[in-house]
């Protein structure tokens, strides 16, 4: 329900309801490392999740993300400094 710092490895159901906030990747990700986020009361259409880059790319864009919708779900998995964290599944 507010500003996290994500650890790699694990899955994080982000509850939006009473206002946007951000999940921030790790700083210094492993090739393989996983980020799990899920919406968990359906609220991201409404309050936005942004996940934090920390320095690294993510989808090869040095721009966080922003997450607006709906029960989205996704892991990200850190791949290199070039394109950063993937969107493994959406």
């Amino acid at each position: 329900t507010s500003t996290t710092s994500a650890t790699a490895g694990n899955g994080y159901f982000c509850n939006t309801t009473g206002g946007a906030f951000s999940l921030t990747l790790p700083g210094s990700p492993s090739i393989g490392d996983e980020v799990t986020f899920v919406d968990y009361a359906g609220t991201f259409d409404t309050y936005n999740l942004t996940v934090a880059r920390n320095g690294k790319k993510i989808q090869g864009s040095a721009a966080d993300l922003t997450v607006a919708t709906e029960r989205a779900a996704a892991t990200l998995v850190f791949v290199d400094d070039t394109q950063g964290w993937l969107l493994r599944n959406n």
